[in-house]
């Protein structure tokens, strides 16, 4: 099935996505959409830039739409509910439903007044909400999310959800999902279709998820092969407390005498983030930031936001960003992505590596690094069956280092 029509996807979603000059499925879509549509539960796996959000989000708006049309257009409360874990990500969601379709949807986030949200919900009353784990637990307990007559319920970056300080709120949330779907009276035929994705779903996530999904089916996507084939994994020795100079010399050389690059830099801590942010700023290059805390004052989401857009619209050719902020993010046409310190975990570096390389494109990941993290980044290629190519800075340009004698 090579269209989305033959996927049983109607006209009007169809052309939507010509908007976007997406005609045909991806190997993922093609898997996922008819099993939504039917309503069985699924787990997908994924390689980031592969077009996951639309697996689901199709089939979602085309089925809230079958139903109005068979209830006499008349629609019976929250259809569907979206957990994810970042701001950011549940306002990109939010933004693709509004794109796709005219629903009344809602985007419930614990960085917004929860009176404001309450009085939203009654205005707006929503056929689907957006929002992460915190905020949606908070709102269902008040009896404000009234959740008997789900249909769907996706979670996006299921392996984030369910780690961390986010696995307690997603283990109680999806609890009482459990419990008002029992209870539920009103429409007590409707079946509830559960749904969890991620670039890295292992055994440790699906055994988490819980009674929801324990007839769930497991769908791995051979779309990883984008992490060797669309992506140049590339690294870079530097002392730590040179690593900040290093990375300037790097943005300097990939820009060369281009007018603009497009590179996203990773560090796993925002206190460092914010310093990196500042040194660059300092240095006159064009950067923001998406992270937590900036000298440990947090940012607002407007901040954050205000960085993310600045990005998006190529006023910034740099963002510097934390794992968290960045997770899930679809940013088009990222060149490089740099990191700044190794992962030990091995989803962390595939999670940055698909930020670049997206939507049939390629891309170049590019690891800055001390002697140990060289070791770490050596142990990651094997794992991830990855080639990176040692590269130095030459006279400002980027060059594979001489063999070492005797090579």
């Amino acid at each position: 099935m090579n269209t989305f029509d033959a996927l049983g996807i109607s006209p009007t979603l169809a052309e939507r996505l010509k908007e976007r000059s997406i005609v045909n499925p991806t190997a993922i879509q093609g898997t996922v959409i008819p099993r939504l549509l039917d309503g069985k539960d699924t787990v997908f796996r994924s390689a980031t830039g592969t077009g996951k959000t639309f697996a689901y989000l199709l089939p979602i708006l085309q089925q809230i739409d079958s139903d109005a049309r068979e209830n006499g257009a008349s629609r019976n409360g929250l259809a569907a509910l979206i957990c994810a874990p970042t701001l950011e990500l549940c306002s990109q969601i939010k933004t693709e439903i509004d794109f796709l379709s005219s629903l009344p949807s809602s985007l419930l986030i614990g960085s917004v007044r929860l009176d404001n949200q309450i009085e939203n919900l009654k205005k707006t009353r929503p056929v689907i909400a957006v929002g992460n784990p915190s905020r949606l637990l908070v709102l269902a307990k008040m009896g404000k999310l009234r959740l008997q007559n789900l249909r769907f319920l996706i979670l996006d970056e299921a392996d984030r959800l369910t780690a961390g300080e986010l696995v307690d709120d997603t283990k109680e949330f999806l609890a009482l999902v459990s419990r008002s779907r029992r209870a539920g009276k009103e429409n007590p035929a409707a079946n509830l279709c559960s749904a969890a994705c991620s670039a890295t779903v292992g055994s440790k996530t699906r055994a988490l998820l819980g009674p929801l999904f324990e007839n769930a089916e497991v769908i791995e996507s051979d779309d990883h092969e984008i992490l060797r084939e669309r992506i140049e994994h590339w690294a870079l020795f530097s002392e730590k407390r040179r690593k900040v100079q290093t990375l300037r010399s790097l943005l300097s050389a990939l820009k060369g005498k281009k007018a603009k690059i497009r590179a996203l830099v990773f560090t796993s801590r925002s206190d460092e983030a914010g310093k990196i942010l500042s040194q660059l700023q300092y240095h006159h290059i064009s950067a923001a930031g998406l992270f937590g805390k900036i000298e440990k004052k947090p940012l607002t989401p407007n901040e954050r936001k205000a960085a993310l857009d600045s990005f998006r619209e190529g006023k910034a050719d740099v963002l510097v960003s934390t794992d968290l902020a960045a997770r899930g993010l679809d940013i088009p046409n990222i060149g490089f992505v740099v990191a700044l310190d190794v992962p030990e975990d091995k989803e962390v570096y595939i999670h940055r590596a698909g930020r670049t390389g997206r939507a049939g494109k390629r891309g170049t990941m590019i690891t800055i690094g001390d002697e140990t993290q060289m070791r770490l980044l050596v142990s990651l290629e094997k794992k991830l069956k990855i080639r990176v190519q040692p590269k130095e800075l030459y006279y400002g340009k980027i060059c594979a280092p001489e063999p070492a004698e005797g090579e």
